[in-house]
Formats: structure tokens, C-alpha cells, sequence
């Protein structure tokens, strides 16, 4: 047998619970008016009375009346018949009244049904069309899909907020899906590169080792000091290859200590300001610490300042912003990067932080990966933002507390 929908147990269960009492209600004292007013009529007593009344005026009449006696025998008889009369019309009366009671009863118990039935159908629509949207949703993000988009259907104000509650839980849920297939990835290109990392090292330092060998053996050989220099420096790359697989197979290390980053930018900025392309820094000053690994910083901050250098090849400049910053309710220090180069084309820009995607001949691709991998390591957040010709800016930012709380939040 096919089980019944939501919204037609619904309006049945409100129909009935409306209908049964109201009915029960109207005829139970349509039952009572009938058994009630011919009590309340006296015709039975009159009629009684009438009959007595008869046999003492029959006897009365038998016997020798004063003519005073026989008027006063024949009015009393006039009124007996004309009460008996007013009897038998209350009588009439009351008995096409329980009729009309009943018919009242039941036209009333018809409005009501139909009443019933059109507001237990409203009540009904505007519970099982919601609740429908609802386990349709559950059943969405089950299976990680988008909910749809559009006007929400008809319900009660409740519903909405349950709508736009199960949206934010929906976006959570795939931003955390998100972040853990984006965690195994990386799990993964980090044990890639700390293979290649371990496996580069391993014949490096023999290689290194006869390339000196080699340097004091061809002491006046022109010739063998070429094929050696080719040798070293090819070496050299080999081994910063291998350092730059290391630091991305590896989380930032050692102990945390707080870290003023204006300080950092300033001595990154002073190392690499040029001639050629200005490095300054732009800070407010009195800017809170934060807790994280310096070196590491330091080595994100440098990776990012020399890649905003490089895109300046006619000369330019890269300005180092350090300010206050408020995120999903998380104060945070941030470092933005700020060149006057070439930019990066639209498609490639979601890509730049993806491991092994580079656009420098012999490069490998993990500078900004590391960048990346530092800075949520901190419990923070990277962005980059460019337009061609106009130049890029990429922006790291760095809790200061992680129970930290805006202070609109808390005032709301």
C-alpha cells in the first residue's frame, strides 16, 4: 500500500481535528434542543390539564349552577380550550424547529468542513513545501552538491532562517571538503619533493666533492677548467633544486617566537633595494606582534619581493605595505607586495600558487608554493591580485590571535 505524502497526512490530521469536535459540538445540541424544548413547552401538561379540566365542567354542568356560576363554568372552559390551543401551536412550532435545527446543524457542519478543508490545505502547503525543500537540501549536501539558487519557496519566516542557516552550514562544509582535498594534495606533492629532495642530495655531495677534486687537479688546463665550471655551476643548481624540494617537503620548523613584521620587511627590503628597482616599505608604525617561525617568514617575504624585482626588467618599483587587517573575525597583520611590472595574465593568475608552475627558464615552480604552504602553516591567508601592464600585488596576512573577535562582532 502507498504510504500517504507529508502534506496530505497533514491535512487530513488538521481536517479532522478541526471537523470532529465542531461536529460532535453541533449536533450534540441539536440533539439537545430537541429533547429539550418540548419539555420546556408544557404541552403535556396542558393537555392534562385540558383533560381534567373537561370532566370538571361535565361535572360542574350536572349538577343545579347559579347563572352567575354557569358564566363563570363557560369562561373557564373558553380559556382552558384557548390555552389548549396555544398549547398545540408551541408544539407545532417546536417540532419544525428541531428540524430546522438539524438542517442549521448540518449546513454548519458542511461551511465548516469546507473551512476546514481550505485552511488545513494553506497550513499544509505552508509546511510540506518548506520541509520538502528542506530534505531536498539535506540530500544536496549529502552528496556535496550546490543548493539551488532562487527565490525561496512560500513558508513560514522560520524557514528562511533555517534556509539560510543550512546555506552557511552547506558552504562550511565545502570549504572544509575544500581544504581537505587541498591538504592530502599537498601531503602529497610534499612527499613527492621531499623524495626528489633526498634522492638529489644523496649524489650531490660526492659530485661536489669531485668538482673540487677536479678544480686543483686542472690547474693551468684552460680547456678542463670550462668543463669544470659547466660541472660546479650546474651543480650549484642541482643543489638549490634540492634545497627548494626540502623547505616545500617540510613544514617551518624550530620554535615560535613573535615576529615583528615591519622590522622583517624593512631588512628584507633593505637587502634587495637596487639601483635599478626601488624596494621601500610602507608601514604605520606601533603594529602588534605576531607568533610564527621568523626565518621561514622571512624566506616567504624575500621569495616574494625578488619575484616583484624580476618583473620589473626596465626598472620600476615594489612597495612593501604592512597594516591592520580584520578577517572572519580575526585581527591580523599583513605584508602586501605592491609592483609596477608587467603583471600576470587572468588565466594564470588562480594557478601561480599551485607546486611545479613556473614561467622562469629552470625554475622549479615551489617558490610560491612554499609561500603559500608557510603562510597557512601560520594560520593565515595569501591573495594575489594583478592587472597587465599595471603590475601585481600579492598580500600575506598573519593572525595575531586566533580567539580574536572585531569589535563590531562583539557589539552585535
Amino acid at each position: 500500500m502507498k504510504r500517504l505524502s507529508f502534506r496530505a497526512r497533514v491535512l487530513i490530521s488538521l481536517v479532522l481535528f478541526a471537523l470532529i469536535p465542531s461536529s460532535a459540538l453541533l449536533l450534540g445540541g441539536a440533539e439537545l434542543v430537541r429533547n429539550a424544548l418540548p419539555v420546556l413547552s408544557g404541552r403535556a401538561p396542558w393537555e392534562h390539564a385540558a383533560t381534567t379540566g373537561r370532566k370538571a365542567i361535565a361535572a360542574a354542568r350536572a349538577s343545579k349552577l347559579t347563572a352567575d356560576q354557569a358564566v363563570a363554568v363557560d369562561e373557564h372552559e373558553q380559556v382552558l380550550s384557548n390555552s389548549l390551543e396555544q398549547a398545540s401551536r408551541v408544539g407545532y412550532l417546536i417540532s419544525r424547529i428541531v428540524v430546522i435545527a438539524a438542517a442549521i446543524a448540518a449546513m454548519g457542519i458542511a461551511l465548516l468542513a469546507l473551512i476546514a478543508s481550505r485552511t488545513a490545505g494553506h497550513l499544509s502547503r505552508q509546511l510540506s513545501r518548506p520541509l520538502s525543500e528542506v530534505v531536498e537540501w539535506t540530500e544536496l549536501i549529502a552528496r556535496g552538491r550546490p543548493l539551488p539558487e532562487g527565490p525561496p519557496r512560500r513558508g513560514a519566516p522560520e524557514f528562511e532562517t533555517l534556509r539560510r542557516r543550512m546555506r552557511k552550514m552547506a558552504d562550511a562544509l565545502a570549504s572544509a571538503r575544500e581544504r581537505e582535498l587541498e591538504a592530502e594534495r599537498l601531503e602529497a606533492f610534499r612527499e613527492t619533493a621531499r623524495r626528489v629532495a633526498h634522492e638529489l642530495k644523496n649524489p650531490l655531495t660526492p659530485i661536489r666533492l669531485a668538482v673540487t677534486s677536479l678544480r686543483r687537479a686542472s690547474a693551468g688546463d684552460a680547456r678542463l677548467s670550462e668543463i669544470i665550471e659547466v660541472l660546479e655551476t650546474e651543480s650549484r643548481r642541482l643543489e638549490v633544486m634540492a634545497r627548494s624540494f626540502a623547505q616545500f617537503g617540510t613544514l617551518p620548523e624550530g620554535t615560535a617566537a613573535d615576529v615583528d613584521l615591519a622590522e622583517l620587511a624593512r631588512a628584507v627590503a633593505h637587502s634587495l633595494n637596487s639601483a635599478r628597482v626601488q624596494v621601500s616599505v610602507n608601514e604605520p608604525g606601533d603594529l602588534p606582534l605576531v607568533r610564527g617561525y621568523h626565518d621561514a617568514l622571512s624566506r616567504a617575504l624575500t621569495n616574494i619581493v625578488i619575484n616583484a624585482v624580476e618583473a620589473c626588467p626596465d626598472g620600476g618599483r615594489v612597495t612593501v605595505i604592512v597594516g591592520r587587517r580584520w578577517q572572519d573575525g580575526r585581527a591580523m597583520v599583513e605584508l602586501r607586495v605592491r609592483d609596477t611590472g608587467a603583471g600576470i595574465p587572468p588565466a594564470k593568475l588562480e594557478s601561480i600558487w599551485q607546486p611545479y608552475v613556473t614561467s622562469k627558464p629552470g625554475g622549479t615552480g615551489l617558490g610560491l608554493a612554499i609561500v603559500r604552504q608557510t603562510i597557512l602553516a601560520h594560520h593565515g591567508l595569501v591573495e594575489a591580485s594583478s592587472t597587465e601592464g599595471v603590475g601585481t600585488e600579492i598580500v600575506m596576512a598573519l593572525p595575531i590571535d586566533g580567539n580574536a573577535i572585531e569589535p563590531a562582532a562583539q557589539e552585535e
